[in-house]
């Protein structure tokens, strides 16, 4: 075993899932000006799945952390440290349920004033 997860595929994994598919989301999201509802649907699921990864990778990562001999692993994986590490995955899974919840009842409404409409001119 090595002396730190730091070194590990997973903990790269989790730096790489957590910064860049979402600071892509985000930046695409801010610079268009225009998006289809369905591309808006498809960065919440995203949102959501790398909240998922990440939380799985920190969780192994926790798991791995116990196993080495450094301390700062035990500092970070270990400790009151620890759920400030899971607060990005809370916080991406959250941007995530409220943009899908967002598109859904856009969609609703939308739906309810078309009923309406074709309902009252007849």
């Amino acid at each position: 075993m090595s002396d730190t997860v730091f070194t590990h595929l997973r903990f790269w994994l989790l730096v790489i899932f957590s910064c860049a598919p979402s600071a892509w989301i985000y930046w695409l999201a801010l610079a268009k000006r225009a998006m289809s509802r369905w591309l808006i649907l498809q960065f919440g699921f995203s949102l959501v799945a790398i909240a998922g990864i990440d939380v799985y990778l920190l969780q192994t990562l926790k798991a791995q952390a116990r196993l080495t001999t450094s301390v700062a692993d035990d500092w970070i994986f270990d400790s009151e440290v620890s759920i400030a590490l899971f607060l990005l995955p809370a916080m991406f899974g959250g941007i995530g349920i409220n943009v899908i919840s967002h598109v859904l009842v856009d969609h609703l409404v939308e739906t309810k004033k078309r009923f309406t409409s074709k309902h009252t001119d007849t």
